[in-house]
């Protein structure tokens, strides 16, 4: 089956499960060194269908979070749309898109999924959160997180968004700052510098271009791999399970 995926974890993933991936958008750029002989049809909101007419693909694969409703209104082939919003969901889809395109390997790793998100880890202190990159200036007593994905505006990560779950599941539940918005933006001056540790994320957002200007705001705050936090196939699985006990996910069941 030819596949056109949209989705930059997924294209990842499908790879890793030797999928016939036959295009891609910009924003695929893992694996890197599998992705040179497979052409870029668009980006994540946007797609040039000509240039996927000559491709002759048997399905295009879109996610309702990162593409738009007109995407998927005006795709001339069939399709699937997946929606992930926790760790929870992600067995669930990664299994309806194994049954879609007849993939053992990709039910492999929802089985996977199924059993990790049914754990957690236990986070010893904010200083030791998992996936951060670089303590540009380390949290001491502070008690609450922002995770910020853009700036001018700002935005945040709020409820009921993948991202969210991850930081729930590596022990930040009660430390997160609350937003009711899945991507809200927000005031970063309205926030005390006592209690608040901003963590900026590798994406989308290049923040880390921008450490000078970052450490001005006078805030504890870090660079977090925004892949193993949002990207929800292989890549943000393998995190999670580097960070539970070998035995609790009883790998020998897989």
């Amino acid at each position: 089956m030819k596949i056109i995926c949209l989705v930059p974890s997924i294209t990842e993933t499908l790879i890793a499960c030797e999928a016939d991936i036959v295009g891609r958008s910009r924003f695929c750029i893992h694996p890197a060194d599998s992705l040179d002989s497979i052409p870029k049809v668009g980006g994540t909101k946007d797609i040039n269908w000509q240039k996927v007419a000559h491709l002759e693909p048997d399905l295009v694969i879109l996610d309702k979070e990162e593409n738009t409703l007109e995407m998927a209104t005006s795709c001339p082939y069939d399709y699937i749309a997946l929606h992930i919003t926790s760790i929870n969901d992600v067995a669930v889809e990664l299994t309806r898109l194994a049954k879609k395109i007849s993939n053992a390997k990709l039910e492999q790793i929802a089985n996977r999924w199924r059993k990790v998100s049914t754990t957690s880890y236990q986070l010893p202190s904010l200083k030791d959160l998992p996936g951060v990159i670089e303590w540009w200036k380390e949290p001491t007593s502070q008690t609450s997180v922002e995770y910020l994905i853009w700036q001018d505006p700002w935005m945040a990560i709020g409820e009921n968004t993948f991202i969210q779950s991850v930081l729930d599941f590596c022990g930040l539940q009660q430390a997160k700052v609350k937003q009711p918005e899945k991507y809200p933006q927000v005031n970063i001056e309205h926030y005390s510098r006592e209690n608040v540790v901003l963590l900026f994320s590798s994406e989308p957002y290049p923040f880390e271009r921008y450490k000078t200007e970052m450490l001005d705001l006078g805030f504890s705050c870090g660079l977090i791999d925004g892949e193993k936090y949002s990207w929800y196939g292989i890549r943000s699985l393998n995190f999670l399970e580097s960070l539970v006990s070998p035995l609790s996910l009883k790998i020998e069941d897989y």
